[in-house]
């Protein structure tokens, strides 16, 4: 069986995919705490510079996540799920100017969820 570390709302798809539509190839990153706290920041892709430093989570809709080396070693025991309320966050993320943000929901992995993702 194959686990992963995160999935995404159908509410949040739609303000992705629009965004998407908008603005070309996108990347997430979560956070390490400025600005927005640990909110995924929603970025053009070429406007964001991932290097050894950044570990990636996964893909949503062809959009990959990633988040800080140092980000991961607290957020590596859990299952994150990508959702979006009205509002507007703090940070530079695309979909602030839409009286939207994303933010995290998360849960502790199960123990075959931890087994498979962190013992690889």
């Amino acid at each position: 069986m194959t686990y992963k570390r995160l999935e995404i709302t159908q509410e949040a798809c739609l303000i992705l995919e629009q965004l998407k539509n908008k603005h070309g190839d996108l990347i997430f990153h979560q956070s390490g705490g400025c600005c927005d706290g640990t909110a995924p920041m929603l970025l053009e892709k070429d406007d964001f510079y991932i290097d050894d430093n950044d570990v990636l989570l996964g893909e949503l809709l062809d959009v990959n996540y990633y988040m800080s080396t140092d980000q991961f070693k607290y957020w590596k025991h859990t299952f994150l799920t990508i959702d979006v309320v009205n509002g507007r966050g703090a940070s530079f993320s695309l979909e602030i100017p839409m009286g939207v943000r994303f933010l995290i929901r998360s849960r502790l992995l199960t123990r075959q969820e931890e087994e498979f993702l962190n013992n690889e």
